[in-house]
């Protein structure tokens, strides 16, 4: 297995002395999985260790990371779990697609390691109740009930799904659709994987849909499906919507151009960032060369949990799991409380600020928000 890179020094400071804490990190960093999300994760952690570290540690000892690539594979997310338990990581932080968290989920349970996961929110993160794992991301099922809510408000009905088969997008196909229903709403499924772009818009003519939602991967087969959409003359009144935030990210705006702009998506910021918020932006603007996502404020966040959770117990990972319901922290995005919540199996902080925004059309680099929920 590919581990790169290696445990990072790079945080230690004169803030800071004595042995370091290790925080084993997972991400996706290479094909298939979302690189620009990993990316942006990791500059969040990275940023927020080093503020940590600056700020004299955790009793003094500096944070180090052990990071390990997942490439969105729920093997090598088990496999790194192992690994980096057997390193004696204190805790367990990031992840972005929900497969490979849930994989590293049952393990870090099974193995008694803190996992904070930050950015995955599929529901069922863990088959059974877990006392070890907990998550920043809003669930699923929340964020995608506002965004039906969304939908229905904008006076969408009939509403078709380009999706790809996998567990992630399945599941939101289900919860669009239980949540549509008993309003008179409708799904209309299309498979995007077997139909080509211009399939799906022949589907989609014929559907009487007014909206299309892309439950795909990015950049393929997404971004040419919104090509192909944008330029077919029956489809000129069509809504295209991305509900897991492919539009959020700067290479979205780089492949698609003025096509990207005026497809809503979830995000989870507030409308308006604090003084905490606002200092971090600036600086992940920085390190990032451009427009930080809410997946590096969900990573910064990450490390601000934990190192709350291990000044509780000085660093003691044998009892760091009864700490998540006594979490009582200020992120970047507002204050951090977990706690049990009905139909998911992890502590869940319930909940980070959900909006539904675009890329504006008229200026794609702004972002308009259009629905709070």
């Amino acid at each position: 297995m590919n581990t790169s890179p290696p445990p990072s020094r790079s945080g230690r400071t004169a803030g800071s002395s004595g042995s370091p804490l290790l925080i084993g990190v997972l991400v996706p960093l290479t094909p298939p999985g979302w690189t620009e999300a990993g990316r942006h994760l990791l500059a969040g952690i990275e940023l927020a260790v080093r503020d940590v570290n600056d700020g004299g540690g955790i009793a003094g000892r500096p944070l180090e990371l052990a990071v390990r690539d997942t490439a969105a594979d729920p093997r090598r997310a088990a496999a790194a779990v192992d690994e980096l338990a057997g390193l004696g990581v204190a805790a367990l932080a990031g992840e972005y697609h929900s497969v490979a968290a849930r994989a590293a989920a049952a393990r870090a349970e099974a193995l008694g390691v803190p996992f904070l996961c930050s950015s995955a929110v599929l529901d069922a993160l863990t088959d059974q109740p877990a006392e070890w794992v907990a998550r920043l991301a809003p669930a699923q099922s929340h964020g995608w009930r506002i965004y039906a809510d969304f939908l229905l408000g904008a006076g969408h009905r009939r509403i078709a799904v380009a999706a790809e088969p996998s567990v992630y997008w399945a599941s939101g196909t289900r919860i669009l659709r239980e949540h549509l229903a008993p309003r008179g709403g409708s799904i209309v499924e299309l498979d995007a994987r077997a139909l080509a772009p211009a399939a799906v818009c022949d589907e989609l003519a014929e559907s009487r849909a007014t909206a299309l939602l892309l439950l795909a991967g990015h950049p393929e087969p997404a971004v040419p499906i919104v090509r192909s959409v944008r330029r077919d003359p029956r489809l000129a009144g069509i809504t295209i919507g991305a509900p897991a935030g492919q539009p959020e990210f700067p290479a979205w705006a780089a492949l698609l151009g003025d096509d990207g702009a005026a497809i809503p998506f979830l995000r989870y910021l507030p409308e308006r960032l604090g003084p905490l918020g606002a200092r971090v932006a600036t600086e992940l603007r920085e390190r990032l060369a451009g427009e930080p996502s809410f997946v590096a404020f969900e990573g910064y966040d990450t490390v601000v949990v934990l190192a709350e959770v291990l000044r509780a117990h000085d660093a003691d990972r044998a009892h760091s799991a009864g700490l998540w319901p006594r979490v009582a922290v200020e992120g970047t995005r507002g204050p951090i409380r977990f706690s049990r919540t009905p139909g998911i199996s992890v502590w869940q902080w319930s909940w980070p600020p959900v909006h539904v925004a675009d890329r504006d059309p008229a200026e794609p680099g702004r972002f308009r928000v259009l629905h709070t929920g």
